[in-house]
Order: structure tokens, then C-alpha cells, then sequence
């Protein structure tokens, strides 16, 4: 996992975590909103954070 994709994994956890902690119903709030923001950021670091290896044997 990159550094990237760490801090966006923790960012959404950060953010969830306050939501749940601040509203007890289920409401839409900003830190609902930046959850869903950092863990679509953190799944493209993941995808862009892969080593394609591409070795074609050209005979």
C-alpha cells in the first residue's frame, strides 16, 4: 500500500468515525461526506499504486 493510499485510508476512517460519534441518526452530514470522498480517493491510490509487470515474450 503507498503512502498515498494509506493517509486516504485513514482520512475516511478519521471521518466515519467522527460521524458516528457526532450524529446518532442516520443523517447526511460533511464528515459522512468526506468518508465517501477519501475512500473513493483511497480505492484509485490502490489501483494507481500497482506495479503492472508486462514481460511479453516476443519470439
Amino acid at each position: 500500500m503507498s503512502k498515498s493510499a494509506a493517509g486516504f485510508f485513514i482520512l475516511a476512517l478519521l471521518s466515519g468515525v467522527i460521524h458516528f460519534t457526532v450524529v446518532k441518526t442516520a443523517e447526511l452530514t460533511l464528515p459522512l461526506i468526506a468518508c465517501g470522498i477519501f475512500s473513493t480517493f483511497f480505492l484509485l491510490a490502490l489501483i494507481a499504486g500497482r506495479k503492472f509487470k508486462f514481460d511479453p515474450v516476443l519470439r
